[in-house]
C-alpha cells in the first residue's frame, strides 16, 4: 500500500472518529440526568416514570414506524414518525434522541425542532424547549404553512392543526410554564394570526385570556380576545377549551363547566387547570392551590394542564 493511500486512510479514520465523538457529545448534551428508569424529574423533584404501553394500536404503530425508520433512518418523514410514535408510547427520552439525530441529518427542517421542543416540555426542560421552538419559528419565516397530520386522528379523521400553529402554540406554552408572560403573550398573539379553524381559535383564546388576566388585566380589559368565540362554533377536538372560553365570557356557569370533572383524572386536566387558574387570578389563591394539588394526583403526568398546575405550585413554594 502506498504512502499517499495510507495517509488518506488515516485521515478518513480520523475524520470518522471525530464525527463519532461529536455525535456522542451532542447526544450526551440533549438530555438531563434522571434516576434510573425515569423519563423526567418533576418540578417538585419527583422521579416521573412511564409504564410499558399496553394499547395494541400504539404498540403496532410504533413497531411499524421503527421498521420503516431502521430501513432508512435519514428519511425525515420516517424519523419524525418514529419519534412521534415513541413519544405516544411514553418513551419521551428516546423520542428526543431520534429528533436530535434528525436535526443532525436535516438541520433546516423545522419539524424536528417543533417535535423535540414539544417533548422537552413533557420532560420539564422548558429552556431547551424554548430554544428549539424559537429555532423552528425562525426556520418557517416566509414559508407557506401546512396541515400537520395527526398521530391519533380524531373521530372525524380531520387534522385541525398546522406546522406554524403548533410551533407557536408550544412555544407560547413553554414561555407560560416559565412564567414569562410577556413572551407567552407575544407568541400566542402570533399563533392567533395563523389560526385556520375553530379548534385553533378556542385553544389559543384560552391561553390569551388567562395570560392577560395573570398580567393584571381585569375581565373587561381582557375579554376582547374572546370576541370570536360563540356557542355555535364547529369544534372537532377542543371541546374543553371551547367550554372554558364560554365560561370566561359568562355564557356557562362554574357549576356547568365543573359538572362531572374529576380533578385527579388527566383526561379532565384542561378544564381543571383553566377553572383552578380562574380562581387564582380572581383572588381565591387557596382554592386554586388546593385544586392544583389534587390535579397532581393524576396518574398521567404529560398533559399540559398537569404540567401547568405543577409549574404554578412550584412557583408558590
Amino acid at each position: 500500500m502506498g504512502f499517499i493511500m495510507c495517509k488518506k486512510i488515516i485521515s478518513l479514520l480520523f475524520l470518522t472518529s471525530v464525527f463519532s465523538i461529536n455525535v456522542a457529545f451532542a447526544q450526551s448534551n440533549i438530555l438531563p440526568d434522571v434516576p434510573e428508569g425515569a423519563e423526567a424529574v418533576s418540578l417538585m423533584g419527583k422521579a416521573l416514570t412511564m409504564p410499558e404501553p399496553t394499547n395494541e394500536t400504539v404498540i403496532k404503530n410504533l413497531e411499524t414506524a421503527r421498521v420503516r425508520y431502521m430501513d432508512y433512518p435519514m428519511d425525515p418523514e420516517r424519523a419524525i414518525w418514529y419519534g412521534r410514535r415513541l413519544a405516544y408510547a411514553g418513551d419521551f427520552r428516546e423520542a428526543i434522541k431520534i429528533f436530535s439525530d434528525g436535526i443532525l441529518d436535516s438541520p433546516n427542517d423545522a419539524r424536528f425542532y417543533r417535535h423535540r421542543g414539544h417533548r422537552y416540555i413533557t420532560i420539564r426542560e422548558f429552556d431547551r424547549a424554548i430554544a428549539d421552538l424559537e429555532k423552528a419559528a425562525q426556520l418557517i419565516k416566509g414559508k407557506p404553512n401546512s396541515v400537520e397530520p395527526d398521530g391519533t386522528p380524531n373521530k372525524f379523521n380531520t387534522p385541525v392543526s398546522t406546522l406554524h400553529g403548533n410551533i407557536y402554540y408550544h412555544l407560547g406554552l413553554a414561555y407560560y410554564l416559565k412564567h414569562d408572560l410577556e413572551n407567552a403573550k407575544r407568541v400566542y398573539d402570533l399563533d392567533y394570526n395563523v389560526a385556520q379553524n375553530d379548534d385553533n381559535k378556542v385553544s389559543i383564546a384560552h391561553w390569551r385570556y388567562m395570560i392577560r388576566r395573570l398580567m393584571g388585566e381585569n375581565h373587561d380589559q381582557a375579554k376582547h380576545v374572546l370576541d370570536d368565540i360563540n356557542e355555535d362554533m364547529n369544534i372537532l377536538e377542543n371541546d374543553s377549551y371551547h367550554k372554558l372560553d364560554l365560561f370566561y365570557k359568562g355564557e356557562l356557569t362554574e357549576e356547568e363547566i365543573s359538572k362531572d370533572i374529576n380533578l385527579e383524572d388527566s383526561a379532565d386536566a384542561a378544564i381543571a387547570y383553566g377553572l383552578a387558574n380562574w380562581h387564582y387570578y380572581n383572588g381565591d389563591k387557596d382554592k386554586a392551590k388546593d385544586m392544583f394539588e389534587k390535579m397532581l394526583n393524576a396518574k398521567s403526568w404529560g398533559s399540559f394542564g398537569y404540567i401547568a398546575a405543577e409549574a404554578d405550585l412550584a412557583a408558590m413554594k
